[in-house]
């Protein structure tokens, strides 16, 4: 029977889009004196998108405020359907220096603002990122071109929500506080793509190195950092980095900043596809997992029985309860793969430590135990 055919995934567009948008809305509500239904705007790619307007106010002669639903199409998103909105204000010609025409970007109510060095806009700044600026830009630029006009523009990006949304976010972590940020790098966010993670992941090995550390904790989640965090007490939070599934993406990014020291504390599961050297390992199968464990212990204990089990588990965790307690040695080879893994993505020069933590937080396996003692 043939499978029927997969649903394709619908692109959205980004909060960088979406502010877009929303000051071009208010710049025609300006200058025509009317609410336009939806609006046109140029994504970095170089393609147009339309997008509706969901609301647009009149706030004087020289202002207005129009906002858009941000739409992240099929991608999970935390600020799918947030309100995006921008207010614009004309300046008086007098402010513009030298024959230049500038269009001020500011963040209001609910853009967080940037409080460390090393994200794409300096400390002080609103979190509004070069390519949505660009686009804002663009957009008011549009509007004032297509009447031959010049003139000095402001807008005051805002989001409703954003403080409450930003809860939801690594933000405060990578030192954006007050609100969510304003990203965008094409315009569109594509189904299933993780940009916004990876963004998350870039984003905070850059403040890390920008604060001047050297060594990095990698973990894939909050429960795995917590554990981290208890093992390195020492340590400021910028040293700890959610690198999720993205194995391979994480170490190529502390590479590229120059780490030299790197650890890598995860949970058994998660160490054993990370030694089969996965590079995304939220995509491997358990299955061939377990069988490349199973033919791992019976290298080292030559018990066809224990490799019979473990090819039969469960999950990683089952298959792990069988030798934890009694095969450490099989535990540590499989510590041992994820080093010579993680090796191989991040390159020469760079010191790669693993360590392993069984399910209730204690420590099953760390390649630098003795060091540490």
């Amino acid at each position: 029977m043939a499978k029927p055919p997969k649903k394709k995934l619908r692109s959205g567009f980004t909060t960088g889009t979406a502010a877009a948008a929303a000051a071009k809305g208010a710049m025609i509500r300006i200058l025509d004196n009317e609410k336009p239904e939806q609006v046109t705007v140029m994504l970095l790619t170089g393609q147009p998108i339309t997008i509706a307007v969901h609301s647009c106010t009149a706030m004087g002669k020289n202002s207005a405020a129009c906002t858009v639903i941000k739409d992240a199409g099929d991608d999970p998103d935390v600020t799918n359907k947030a309100e995006i909105g921008a207010v614009v204000t004309l300046m008086k010609p007098s402010t513009a220096r030298g024959g230049e025409y500038p269009v001020v970007i500011s963040g209001g109510q609910g853009v967080g603002t940037v409080t460390k060095p090393g994200l794409a806009v300096p400390p002080g700044e609103p979190a509004i990122n070069p390519g949505p600026r660009r686009m804002i830009t663009q957009s008011i630029i549009d509007v004032l071109e297509r009447r031959h006009l010049r003139l000095p523009v402001r807008v005051e990006v805002f989001v409703p929500e954003g403080q409450v949304l930003a809860e939801k976010t690594l933000n405060a972590r990578l030192g954006i506080l007050g609100g969510i940020s304003i990203l965008g790098t094409t315009g569109v966010v594509k189904p299933m793509s993780h940009d916004a993670y990876i963004a998350t992941i870039e984003s905070a090995v850059s403040v890390a190195r920008a604060s001047g550390l050297n060594h990095l904790v990698l973990t894939t989640g909050r429960r795995s950092e917590r554990y981290a965090e208890s093992v390195f007490p020492q340590f400021p939070e910028e040293a700890f980095v959610q690198a999720g599934d993205f194995f391979k993406l994480s170490l190529e990014a502390t590479a590229r900043k120059g780490f030299k020291h790197i650890t890598l504390a995860v949970f058994f599961g998660k160490a054993l596809k990370m030694a089969c050297g996965v590079p995304h390992t939220h995509a491997a199968k358990s299955s061939l997992s377990l069988e490349r464990l199973a033919e791992w212990a019976d290298q080292a204990t030559g018990d066809p029985k224990l490799a019979e089990d473990i090819r039969s588990a469960n999950t990683a965790r089952h298959a792990f309860e069988m030798i934890h307690d009694t095969h450490a040695t099989i535990v540590a080879l499989v510590g041992n793969r994820v080093i010579e893994a993680a090796k191989g993505f991040a390159g020469p020069g760079i010191r790669i430590q693993a360590i392993i933590f069984d399910y209730d937080g204690s420590i099953a396996y760390d390649s630098e135990k003795e060091l540490r003692d």
